[in-house]
């Protein structure tokens, strides 16, 4: 007869230890408890109305709180009182479902263009994770959606048979993901956070054939939710009221994109490309660069293959021909006049567009030209992105960019640390709509036409209040 071992497992319940209240917590529910050991809900009702300036709340809700917060923490307790400990009541204040920091109700004014606001935006929202070997895939698009983010950035390239368009992160090892599964995501998922547009920045590698596709592929998905506008070009941006439910193309037009690429192989040719620091995937196109620092094609470079680029040089009419649909699609054109930053910067009069700037790139636009990006972020739309050395999809500081009026400050949503949390909390208000109105000052202009300038030393206005009481 044989031997055998036993092994007999015993489970044991440890009670989680909470933070003790602090003293003006326990003040507060002395406070309204009247001095008892519990809190009534008709006690509850009168601190949420008088402290926390719920004045729409009702008895009612006062009571479901204290409902919810008996049944979660003493299942028991529900059949002997209907009154809130002082443990129970501290829970209640740190609670992110019963007591959250901010209100969901939007409370802004909706109505004023689309510079007006500030906007939840992603950078390479396709990758699951760093910039270099991650997979592509729809699934961190429906997360960040489902967040409240507003602003999606698709690269589009073609596949190795040039027959269809895969969105991935050029030049890298990141695996591919289907154009057509991300837009069929993005449709699904866009509104399930906010009702207010989505707006799908597309870093466009394609030939015009492929351009046709995708104008083909954004058509048949979205339908009617697309905002197509009845101009070429917009002379001032509608407001998110006006665009519920609407998604928005920007990208550059297909003739820009031409010129760019055209400029960039003359000066490949001649061998007067000056590499940049920030140049870690490809090389700028020429006419499209503030200081070779425009367009997020620092980190994707704006290089087809080299077949495709000479036949696109051969044929630059033919090829703009072939996509007068893509062209249509376009609601914010991105790029920027030729020349330098101060003239990217100029605001015309005629037409909104959109500029794209690194973050280093932001940093030297605002030694030099600071007034200059407000002044231009009141009637067009500014974009920042992380430098291209951010391989493992770190953020920087969103501080700058907000300060100067800049709508999209891009991020990598995948990432971590400090500053995503800073932009996850700014976006929380607003009632997480995915938009925040900017200050009046950064939207102001002068008697004298001038604007607000971050690097001023203003002196700190004082609101004085006097209440006077009738006895």
């Amino acid at each position: 007869m044989g031997s055998y071992r036993m092994c007999v497992c015993f489970t044991r319940k440890f009670k989680v230890t909470e933070a003790a209240p602090p003293t003006d917590v326990k003040d507060a529910f002395n406070r309204y408890a009247e001095g008892g050991p519990h809190m009534t809900a008709e006690q509850l009702h009168r601190f949420l109305v008088d402290v926390q300036g719920q004045g729409f709340a009702t008895k009612g809700d006062a009571e479901g709180i204290v409902q919810q917060l008996l049944q979660k923490r003493h299942h028991m307790a529900k059949f002997r009182r209907h009154a809130l400990t002082l443990d129970d009541f501290h829970h209640y204040l740190f609670s992110a479902d019963l007591n959250p920091p901010i209100g969901d109700q939007v409370h802004h004014d909706m109505t004023a263009p689309l510079s007006d606001y500030f906007i939840y935006t992603g950078h390479n929202s396709y990758l699951t994770g760093n910039q270099l070997s991650s997979d592509c895939s729809d699934v961190p698009i429906i997360k960040a959606l489902k967040r409240g983010v507003r602003v999606v950035e698709l690269d589009i390239w073609p596949n190795s048979t040039k027959d269809d368009v895969h969105v991935l992160h050029g030049r890298t090892l990141t695996t591919p993901v289907e154009l057509i599964k991300c837009l069929k995501s993005i449709k699904e998922h866009a509104f399930r956070a906010s009702p207010y547009p989505v707006v799908i920045t597309l870093e466009d590698h394609l030939t015009p054939d492929l351009q046709a596709k995708v104008a083909q592929m954004v058509t048949q998905t979205f339908g009617t939710m697309l905002f197509c506008p009845d101009s070429e070009c917009l002379k001032e941006l509608p407001t998110p009221e006006k665009l519920k439910y609407r998604i928005i193309i920007s990208t550059k037009p297909p003739k820009e994109y031409l010129e760019a690429e055209s400029n960039k192989r003359k000066m490949n040719n001649s061998h007067n490309v000056k590499e940049s620091d920030d140049d870690v995937w490809g090389k700028e196109p020429a006419e499209l660069t503030v200081d070779q620092e425009d367009e997020k094609t620092d980190s994707d470079a704006s290089e087809n293959n080299q077949d495709n680029e000479e036949t696109d040089a051969c044929e630059p009419e033919v090829r703009l021909s072939r996509a007068p649909a893509y062209k249509h699609l376009i609601a914010i054109h991105a790029g920027k006049p030729k020349g330098g930053l101060k003239e990217g910067l100029k605001v015309e009069p005629d037409k909104v567009r959109r500029l794209s700037l690194s973050e280093q790139a932001l940093e030297k636009a605002t030694m030099s030209h600071g007034t200059d990006v407000v002044r231009f972020t009141q009637k067009n739309i500014l974009r920042i992105y992380p430098k291209g050395t951010r391989f493992n999809s770190s953020n920087y500081k969103p501080l700058i960019g907000w300060m100067h009026g800049a709508q999209m400050v891009a991020f990598n949503m995948q990432g971590y640390g400090r500053y995503l949390w800073l932009m996850h909390g700014m976006f929380r208000s607003n009632g997480g709509c995915g938009y925040v109105k900017k200050p009046d000052f950064l939207m102001n202009v002068n008697p004298n036409g001038s604007v607000f300038n971050p690097k001023a030393d203003l002196p700190v206005k004082k609101t004085l209040k006097v209440c006077i009481l009738h006895y």
